[in-house]
């Protein structure tokens, strides 16, 4: 693993920060991109040069700039000449009650969570190829089965997941790609009544949230150890698809 150039979207904070760490860890190198959360981003970046001197590159980017995608597979380029893995984890998320959805809703769901890592995949295809890399879509459990309220933002996931098997097709079989669909992890950062975490907790199988490293490691085990693993998706919920 050392030596591997990973780009992960949205590197800055909660899973994605942990994520970036935990390949960090496992001896690859980083580019850490971020769109407003500079500060943290660059405090990241900076706590992983410390460990490991040149690891790692924040690199501001707004992923509906679809021009400026280039220049995020360049600096990877520009700092290490190779790139192993495009890990898409950037996400945007709030509801969209069906008689209240405004275009500007749609196209920033849609844009972040479907868009951005269509064109991103695209942009970073030709350098994959030449490592034998891999993509790593950070889908949602509602992909497949949406969240009330949440209507845009259920179906941009669930275009990410048939991206997902779509560019296993294309870019095979140089390049493998996949998705992790992750459960009841992090709450969302607006606020949610303790009844409805603790009621969709009960519904999991072990009944108990989940952290953001069990995400990370699910990203680390397909860059690392699903080798033979294209189009599928991993799903990281504790159970939750089992309930009724």
């Amino acid at each position: 693993m050392e030596n591997q150039v990973v780009l992960i979207t949205g590197a800055a904070r909660r899973v994605g920060a942990v994520i970036a760490r935990a390949l960090h860890a496992r001896g690859m190198n980083v580019v850490l991109h971020y769109r407003a959360s500079r500060g943290e981003a660059e405090a990241l970046r900076d706590q992983l040069n410390a460990i490991r001197p040149g690891s790692a590159i924040a690199h501001a980017c707004d992923l509906h700039h679809t021009a400026a995608l280039e220049g995020l597979i360049e600096t990877c380029l520009q700092g290490w000449g190779r790139l192993d893995a495009l890990v898409n984890n950037a996400s945007t998320f709030y509801p969209t009650p069906v008689g209240e959805i405004t275009e500007t809703q749609w196209d920033d769901l849609v844009g972040t969570n479907l868009k951005a890592p269509l064109f991103l995949s695209q942009a970073a295809a030709p350098h994959l190829k030449k490592t034998a890399g891999c993509i790593i879509n950070i889908a949602d459990i509602h992909a497949g089965r949406p969240l009330k309220n949440h209507t845009v933002y259920s179906i941009a996931k669930a275009g990410l997941v048939m991206l997902t098997k779509s560019l296993a097709r294309e870019l095979g079989p140089e390049v493998r790609v996949n998705a992790v669909a992750p459960g009841a992890i992090l709450w969302p950062e607006r606020e949610l009544d303790e009844i409805v975490k603790q009621r969709i907790v009960s519904g999991t199988a072990l009944k108990r949230q989940g952290e953001p490293g069990d995400v990370a490691l699910a990203v680390l085990f397909l860059i690392r150890d699903g080798t033979y693993i294209s189009g599928e998706v991993i799903t990281v919920d504790g159970g939750r698809g089992l309930s009724d």
